[in-house]
């Protein structure tokens, strides 16, 4: 069976700075993700060490988090059948010299740091990272009216 998934965006300090704010919703708009939790924010030292304790031992560590605090940032929360693979498609590999053309990173960036996005890498972070930035009132559950459009049919019967 099916199911949609929600996945984590965040939206970063150089995307905001250098306007690409509008592009990047819109591709994950036009790709049929629907939007379910949106809002703007400082991050601070606690969230970003939770958030990337993962980089806590590299050298890099305390740059990213200075990256991060320079500037708000816009978190999301995408919706949609296989949305964390989907998500990670249009958005790219971590370092935007590496990344594909057509892609988010591929086509706006061309930096490791600056990368424009963070995007959740599985289904258990996705869950852990939306609860890190996001209350559950703060997240939306509604049909949106393309959605016969954006799923075929097999799909949509699959749905649990």
């Amino acid at each position: 069976m099916l199911k949609e998934e929600k996945t984590l965006i965040i939206i970063k300090p150089d995307a905001l700075q250098r306007n690409l704010l509008g592009e990047i919703i819109s591709r994950f708009e036009k790709k049929g993700l629907k939007i379910v939790g949106v809002k703007m924010a400082e991050l601070g030292d606690a969230i970003l060490a939770e958030h990337y304790s993962h980089h806590k031992d590299k050298p890099f560590f305390q740059s990213l988090k200075n990256f991060m605090k320079s500037s708000p940032v816009v978190v999301m929360v995408l919706s949609g059948i296989k949305a964390v693979n989907a998500v990670r498609l249009i958005v790219g590999p971590t370092k935007g010299y590496e990344a594909d053309a057509g892609s988010i990173r591929g086509d706006l960036s061309i930096s490791g740091q600056a990368n424009i996005v963070h995007a959740s890498d599985s289904l258990e972070s996705a869950e852990v990272e939306i609860k890190r930035f996001f209350k559950p009132e703060d997240i939306f559950e509604y049909k949106k009216s393309d959605f016969e459009f954006v799923y075929g049919e097999e799909e949509r019967n699959e749905l649990e």
